[in-house]
């Protein structure tokens, strides 16, 4: 039966995850403390701004410069990844006069700090915003922890000669929860048509799997330096069409540039706690709930 090999939040948004035995859903269904602070361009308001290139955001998809920065956490509790500090370090930036450097932020209270920090090595003015109640996910519409299978990220690494395995795979393309004992894209079968969902049992919680991630230009980046691969989009939609499962058929997946399952929490399973080790089963699909697309 498959299982959970590793739960992943990443505290601070477009930065380093952190892995954890155990999580609570949030609120909207997040694992708890996910994504709960974000980097944008100073007087942003994260809820209007768009996640896209252009949308406000200080993320990979606009600034590769952000690779260079690397994140350690500390964390409010063993169920709840909400950073009470996190450590930040940069390398140097000589065309911005830009030193290396590596500090500790107390959150919230260091907030403004921190921001004046990154604002420094980028060389432009950002805020450091917080939500605490479900996080600034980049689905808005299906906010709860996205899922791919071990086997999926190791296939998908193998693809490319620059990514040294599944380990680095996971790292660009960002999965909350990493799924073991299933073969490579099982994710896919966590959606179904427009309409449905597919409801998903992981231990005593149940979620609704909902839509295929649509993929952008982070996984083709280095996630230490921003370095780019040549050809990764075409490269990937190329073997993604060659070894696509026939339980991927659906018309949600409009495109082969889709890998990583969005979900759905019900409000009634916030609160509840995914662990490494649980098992996950399908257990069919239903009419899809409120907060899919």
């Amino acid at each position: 039966m498959a299982r959970i090999a590793e739960l992943v939040a990443y505290p601070l948004k477009s930065n380093d995850g952190v892995a954890v035995d155990r999580a609570e859903l949030g609120p909207n269904g997040a694992l708890r403390g996910d994504r709960s602070y974000a980097l944008v361009e100073a007087g942003v308001d994260p809820h209007a701004a768009s996640v896209g290139g252009d949308g406000g955001y200080v993320n990979g998809k606009r600034e590769p410069a952000v690779h260079g920065l690397s994140a350690s956490y500390e964390l409010a509790g063993p169920t709840d990844a909400t950073p009470t500090a996190v450590t930040l370090s940069r390398p140097a930036r000589p065309e911005a006069g830009v030193d290396a450097d590596e500090r500790t932020f107390a959150l919230p209270e260091d907030g403004d700090a921190l921001a004046a920090w990154v604002g420094e090595y980028l060389g432009y003015a950002v805020d450091l915003v917080r939500e605490p109640d479900g996080g600034l996910p980049d689905d808005r519409a299906a906010p709860g922890p996205t899922v791919a299978s071990r086997a999926t990220l190791e296939t998908v690494a193998s693809w490319f000669d620059e990514v040294s395995g599944a380990a680095e795979m996971r790292r660009r393309l960002r999965p909350n929860l990493v799924i073991d004992d299933c073969p490579a894209f099982w994710e896919d079968r966590l959606f179904a048509d427009h309409g449905e969902a597919v409801r998903v049992s992981i231990g005593e919680t149940e979620l609704f799997g909902v839509n295929p991630c649509q993929r952008c230009v982070v996984p083709s980046r280095d996630p230490d330096t921003g370095e780019p691969i040549d050809g990764f989009r075409e490269t990937f939609i190329r073997k993604r069409r060659e070894t696509l499962p026939a339980w991927t058929e659906s018309d949600r997946f409009d495109h082969d540039f889709r890998l990583m399952v969005n979900t759905v929490v019900p409000e009634a399973e916030w609160g509840s706690t995914l662990a490494v080790g649980d098992a996950v089963a399908i257990e069919g699909v239903e009419p899809e709930p409120d907060g899919g697309d």
